[in-house]
């Protein structure tokens, strides 16, 4: 069985926005994902404890985005391509 892939592009913008040190990924609010995904995935992919989780899905339902992680701008793309594929809307700034 084949598997497929997809192959994704970056603009210069993107590139040089990676040659800086820290980049963060950020979990922005939605109208269709629960509590409860939000809060699995946050334990799941990024091993924040349930409280933790909790206080991530809070945040980001009452201000509309939450920083989750800080990193590489390696690592953060990696992350967003996890929680994306979980249905999650995210970005790395």
């Amino acid at each position: 069985m084949p598997t497929e892939t997809q192959e994704e592009t970056l603009t210069l913008e993107e590139i040089l926005a990676g040659l800086k040190e820290v980049h963060r990924l950020i979990l922005w609010n939605d109208d269709f994902n629960t509590f409860d995904h939000v809060i699995h995935c946050m334990m799941k992919y990024l091993d924040y404890s349930e409280a933790q989780a909790e206080k991530i899905a809070w945040k980001v339902h009452n201000e509309g985005k939450c920083a989750v992680l800080e990193g590489s701008f390696t690592e953060m793309e990696i992350y967003r391509k996890i929680l994306q594929q979980e249905g999650l809307t995210v970005s790395v700034d």
